[in-house]
């Protein structure tokens, strides 16, 4: 019998949740080492970082109930969150942009893409996310922010061009420092509109044009 995609989604995400729960003491060893000097994006390119399930459920029933086709993601980890983004293409008939600087784990989430049967629904762009969206000319129903938090604002920047009228732009770990200048920045122009999520680790942000 042929496992269905949905099925075959929820199975590689129940194995890397299942792996990520060894993340705290690798997280832990990572933090370490900021006593000597600050962190930098190599210290956790074994450690998952990832979303949690009911923000994944979130993430799918945002793109299934307002018909979100073109989705560009920014920070791909192990791909445990794109693989909640395909779940929702799946139903859309929709495509993912996901963006990885550590080649390691973007090799590794294309395999996990694979487990999942979802790669033909995945572009998988490695390196500095900079240079792998630049010239990115295609409308953009969501814009999935999950990397390097230092770098949201200069990305929204560089392709806010794309946005709809309806473009949604997800912020992950939003109660972070860097993600708050940036959210603090954005709430200036009148053109969007924020709403917190999740006691304030998510913030929602939609374009009003």
């Amino acid at each position: 019998m042929l496992i269905q995609p949905t099925s075959q989604i929820e199975y590689t995400l129940n194995h890397l949740f299942n792996d990520s729960k060894k993340d705290q003491i690798k997280i832990l060893k990572a933090l370490s080492k900021s006593v000597f000097r600050p962190m930098q994006l190599l210290d956790f390119k074994d450690i998952y970082l990832s979303i949690t399930k009911t923000q994944g459920a979130f993430l799918k029933s945002l793109i299934v109930e307002n018909q979100y086709k073109n989705i560009v993601e920014f920070g791909t980890s192990f791909g445990i969150s794109t693989l909640y983004l395909a779940q929702g293409v799946l139903e859309t008939n929709g495509h993912i942009i996901t963006t990885e600087l550590i080649e390691t784990k973007a090799k590794r989430a294309v395999e996990n893409f694979k487990k999942a049967g979802v790669e033909n629904h995945i572009e998988m762009r490695i390196g500095d996310a900079m240079e792998a969206l630049k010239g990115h000319d295609k409308p953009i129903d969501l814009l999935f922010l999950d990397g390097w938090k230092d770098l949201y604002l200069i990305l929204f920047q560089m392709l806010e061009p794309n946005f709809r009228s309806h473009t949604l732009i997800y912020v992950d770990n939003a109660n972070m420092k860097a993600s708050q200048v940036f959210s603090n920045t954005i709430s200036k122009n009148k053109t969007y509109q924020m709403t917190s999520k999740f006691k304030g680790k998510v913030v929602l942000i939609r374009n009003k044009r």
